[in-house]
């Protein structure tokens, strides 16, 4: 007889069916909505809530019916939601999972999104000129532009060196995600490379719960998920991420290692559109950093990215 407590083992699945599995979640809001209920819940020790682990407990994280007694909701209406049986939970029964997953503000807004129903195919993002003439006066701080699918579609000259050389098209992929798992120079670009790849499919999970319906970012998704072990591995993690601020640490072959400080930049949608990310990077004055990235700017293009795609 099988019980609660088996419920999450993992058996010998092989990689094709774990490839479907994530090509279903990006199809279907309330199959994705029910993973990631799944894998959150995991990832909940029973301590964390207050709940006696015990020596025995052979399921990841919280059981079913533990969560569900967290959250004041009824089991079988809980199992529903995991089943994509149920759809659309109210905004209550939304933050008690929430706070019943110790989920973070990311995570709690990608699982609003996830609730809400689809989302419909995702408009196409323009890049202004305003904006490629914002791009071309950061000339002394690497900058570029990415869209929902991790497209870079506008840079400056400094930016487009800094993260791996963007305006050589045959030198590296122009999506971060390729870059990132099916390119090996990402990891001399990026020493921190399981942080970024974290980061990279965090920020593809939102977008594939944002814009269910994106057949190319299904097929991005999809694509990644076929031809790296380490995209299936941290898919897998339910990892959310927005964009935000902080420290990053790149490697150049000629500057050497940098660690800059960072900044995302929203840029609003027109009507129509979607928003565009802007990625802004620079060090204190007085540093070596500082010091590097002046070196570097004069011997690179000033050019705001493609005019054309």
């Amino acid at each position: 007889m099988r019980t609660e407590d088996t419920e999450d083992t993992e058996g010998s699945e092989d990689v094709g069916s774990r490839i479907d599995e994530i090509g279903d979640e990006i199809g279907d809001t309330r199959r994705a909505l029910g993973g990631f209920l799944r894998v959150r819940r995991g990832r909940v020790a029973p301590e964390r809530v207050g709940l006696a682990g015990g020596g025995r407990r052979r399921v990841r994280g919280l059981r079913r019916e533990e969560l569900a007694q967290l959250a004041g909701i009824s089991v079988d209406y809980y199992v529903r939601l995991e089943q994509g049986r149920a759809t659309q939970p109210s905004p209550e029964v939304l933050d008690a999972l929430a706070k019943a997953l110790c989920l973070d503000a990311a995570e709690r807004r990608h699982l609003a999104t996830l609730a809400g129903g689809r989302g419909g195919p995702a408009p196409e993002a323009r890049v202004s000129r305003q904006l490629r003439r914002i791009l071309d006066g950061m000339g002394g701080l690497p900058a570029f532009a990415t869209n929902h699918r991790l497209d870079v579609v506008a840079w400056n000259g400094l930016g487009a060196e800094l993260v791996g050389g963007l305006a050589d098209p045959p030198r590296r992929d122009r999506n971060q995600a390729r870059f990132i798992f099916l390119d090996p120079a990402s990891r001399d670009v990026f020493p921190e490379w399981e942080d970024r790849a974290a980061e990279t499919v965090g920020q593809l999970r939102v977008s594939a719960g944002r814009y269910p319906d994106d057949a190319e970012l299904a097929a991005l998704i999809t694509e990644l998920s076929a031809l790296s072990a380490d995209f299936r591995r941290i898919w897998a993690t339910g990892e959310v991420v927005m964009c935000g601020a902080g420290r990053k640490r790149l490697r150049h072959p000629e500057a050497g290692p940098l660690t800059l400080d960072y900044e995302t930049l929203h840029v609003p949608a027109a009507p129509g559109e979607t928003g565009l990310v802007v990625h802004v990077f620079g060090a204190e004055e007085g540093t070596r950093e500082a010091d590097a990235l002046a070196q570097l700017a004069p011997a690179v293009t000033e050019v705001a990215g493609p005019r054309a795609r």
